[in-house]
């Protein structure tokens, strides 16, 4: 009873602070801070101080901005729209055609990129007008690359994996590996979708444009050669061992950088451009970041983790049940927090339970990406919803809408995830330490 009102206070407060439209960051550390004032006998100012600071100055988080900043450089030069051009040619005779271009153009940037609203907000600049101009049916635009942004957080590197291995004390290079073979598979689920889609509505697909020759291709295709020559550095760099996440981020920066430059597509402008937003969205994901971690540490003085923890144990729940709770648990709350404040809430208080349950960390950790994902793309907090809104003029409802068919993918990826654990968890066996 007493752990009950514990939870019923600490949750009132998050979203009374949320309703009060105070920052996340600021929210977690205040609900802290009233849980450990009336609940616990440490002194809350100085518990603050020691975990804030803890958190701020962890080396591994270090890849955090750097990834962000390498992602910001993409998004402001010519690189990322070189992504349609060299695409283009080779997808107009699948089923489908150049729809295809919102799932490769988002599976490629996301190599490079981390994010899931980059992600999307860069390929969707560059596709949304062409496709709705060529007279792809708008639904169906803005559904695919809603549900293909969100391969920014699954295919290395990834924000949310580094977040996720800060929390669980995991190998972030292990996770990164381990994401590739599952953003492959849903990336392919998505095609797909697109191809059967495309099949069973032939009259509302255009008509092809008119062929190249194998050569023309090749010749479009040289376009893609920087942002691949980058993946190949910032991923080869960590698989072969050479690198850590940490320093395989600063291979992406420089390299990054010196190819905008040398496409002449980087100047002072775009360099200051490109830090300023990688700093603003930084500072915004580090003050969750300490938040969350000062709100873990004082439920861990107030004893909520294990008392949750024999809660669900008292549940006699399977595996498999348990991680169909943790699905929908996360789904509800993706509704209203957003992926980084979901990880970081979260994972104190589940880590132990899934510990127990037998649960390997590295497939829990690709797990967790793929629930986040989903969030990405549920009203009313679905990031990737907020950046096609803003793009296309459309209200949430109808994104949503036509986002639904990716959502129900991303389930079915994660009952293959689930029944061929191997999906995951394959790759960081055999990678070079």
């Amino acid at each position: 009873m007493n752990e009950l009102l514990v939870i019923t206070l600490l949750v009132v407060s998050i979203f009374a602070l949320l309703g009060c439209g105070v920052w996340v960051g600021l929210t977690l550390a205040g609900t802290a801070w009233i849980g450990m004032e009336i609940f616990s006998s440490r002194p809350a100012g100085d518990a603050m101080a020691v975990t804030i600071w803890g958190a701020s100055s962890s080396w591994t988080l270090t890849a955090l901005p750097l990834f962000l900043w390498m992602g910001e450089i993409l998004f402001r030069t010519r690189l990322s729209e070189d992504l349609f051009r060299g695409l283009a040619p080779w997808l107009n005779r699948l089923p489908g055609r150049l729809l295809h271009t919102n799932v490769i153009g988002c599976a490629i940037f996301a190599a490079v990129s981390g994010s899931s609203a980059a992600t999307c907000a860069t390929v969707g600049k560059m596709t949304i007008p062409e496709l709705t101009r060529r007279g792809y049916p708008e639904d169906k635009i803005l559904g695919t690359l809603s549900g293909a942004g969100t391969l920014g957080l699954l295919i290395p590197p990834s924000i949310i994996m580094i977040v996720y291995g800060v929390a669980a004390d995991v190998s972030i290079a292990k996770l990164f590996i381990a994401g590739i073979i599952p953003g492959a598979m849903l990336a392919l689920l998505f095609s797909g979708y697109i191809a059967w889609w495309a099949i069973r509505n032939p009259g509302q697909v255009p008509k092809a444009d008119p062929g190249m020759t194998f050569m023309q291709k090749l010749s479009q295709s040289r376009h893609l050669i920087p942002v691949m020559l980058l993946i190949a550095a910032v991923l080869g760099s960590i698989y072969s061992g050479i690198a850590t996440a940490t320093e395989a981020a600063a291979v992406g920066v420089v390299g990054a950088l010196i190819l905008s430059a040398l496409q002449g597509s980087l100047n002072l402008s775009t360099f200051k451009q490109s830090l300023l937003g990688a700093t603003r969205l930084y500072c915004m994901i580090a003050l969750i970041l300490a938040g969350a971690q000062f709100l873990t540490l004082a439920m861990g003085y107030i004893g909520l983790p294990r008392a949750l923890a024999e809660w669900i144990g008292g549940l006699g729940l399977s595996q498999f049940g348990l991680i169909m709770a943790l699905m929908v648990f996360f789904i509800v709350l993706g509704c209203f927090l957003d992926g980084i404040s979901i990880v970081v809430l979260t994972m104190g208080v589940l880590l132990p339970t899934v510990q127990a349950a037998g649960i390997d960390l590295i497939w829990f950790g690709i797990f967790i990406v793929f629930v986040v994902e989903m969030a990405q793309i549920t009203p009313p907090v679905g990031f990737n919803l907020f950046v096609l809104s803003g793009m296309s003029g459309r209200e949430l409802p109808y994104i949503a809408r036509a986002s639904l068919p990716m959502f129900f993918l991303m389930i079915l990826a994660v009952l293959l995830l689930y029944y061929i654990p191997g999906i995951a968890t394959w790759l960081p066996l055999h990678m070079t330490l």
